[in-house]
């Protein structure tokens, strides 16, 4: 099941995907669960799927597309975390996974434009792939750690290099808004079984720039959710972006930044393609 948040006519709402349209769940249980978010953390996933041959309210180009979770508590993001990424950069060999902090403020949904700021145009794109946390836990033992999450999504983790690089720290370069993206919807965890491999992907202007699987990542998901929730209590709807992998634009000769005018697509196969265009502001 596709789930996902969007508006219509300014209205945030949100619903399940279909190939015929989009199911608007807030016509039937928005008054218990006010966002997506409230249906993870009850649990109620499974018991939405109930209205899931309902007819669509909507057409897929007739919605505004919302981040996955409009509302996250913590939005957790993974740096570094593909060998050929690690190699590129110049990285030494890390015995933990590097993790660092976006703000909701920072992201974008499927359809709309990733902003360029004015104060630097050095915008790269980190396709990933991201979790959506589903049951709440701290110290959560890898062997359990699928128990945890309530979907998968793509994700765009896309960093203004210049002010990254200002100090050790990434925080700077992560959380200009409207700078990544996360979309377009949410795959609930049963379609997606443990351990299967995903291959992602991110095309710039119809260019493959980024391309990898899964099990290439240095750290794996449930090594990535046992590290995290140890620093951490997990709660539902909180987001991990799981890392990218090598192809990054600030690491070519000469780099490549994206630019307004700009299409940039993240694709994750079982989950889908975010897609996004660059603007100034």
């Amino acid at each position: 099941m596709r789930l996902a948040s969007f508006t219509v006519d300014g209205d945030p709402k949100y619903g399940i995907v279909t190939d015929e349209g989009i199911i608007d769940l807030t016509r039937y249980v928005g008054e218990r669960y006010p966002d997506l978010k409230a249906i993870i953390a009850d649990d109620a996933v499974g018991r939405i799927a109930a209205y899931s041959d309902s007819r669509p309210h909507y057409d897929l180009t007739d919605v505004g597309w919302l981040p996955v979770v409009p509302n996250p508590g913590k939005i957790l993001c993974i740096g570094v975390n593909y060998e050929d990424h690690r190699a590129e950069t110049a990285h030494d060999e890390v015995s933990y996974p590097a993790m660092f902090l976006r703000t909701t403020e920072s992201q974008a949904g499927h359809g709309t434009a990733i902003v360029r700021p004015f104060e630097s145009h050095t915008l790269d794109y980190e396709a990933e792939i991201a979790l959506i946390i589903g049951k709440a836990g701290r110290r959560i033992d890898r062997r359990h750690a699928w128990d945890h999450i309530a979907g998968y999504s793509c994700y765009n983790d896309g960093s203004v290099r210049e002010f990254q690089r200002h100090t050790t720290q990434y925080t700077a370069g992560k959380n200009f808004p409207n700078t990544g993206a996360f979309g377009p919807w949410m795959v609930t965890a049963d379609e997606i079984p443990p351990d299967t491999v995903l291959t992602l992907s991110c095309h710039l202007n119809g260019e493959l720039m980024q391309k990898a699987t899964t099990d290439q990542m240095i750290f794996g998901i449930p090594a990535i959710i046992e590290y995290v929730s140890t620093v951490t209590r997990l709660e539902p709807g909180d987001v991990i972006a799981t890392g990218t992998p090598g192809g990054v634009g600030a690491r070519r000769t000469p780099p490549v930044w994206m630019k307004p005018g700009d299409s940039v697509t993240v694709s994750v196969d079982r989950i889908g393609a975010l897609e996004n265009t660059i603007a100034d502001g």
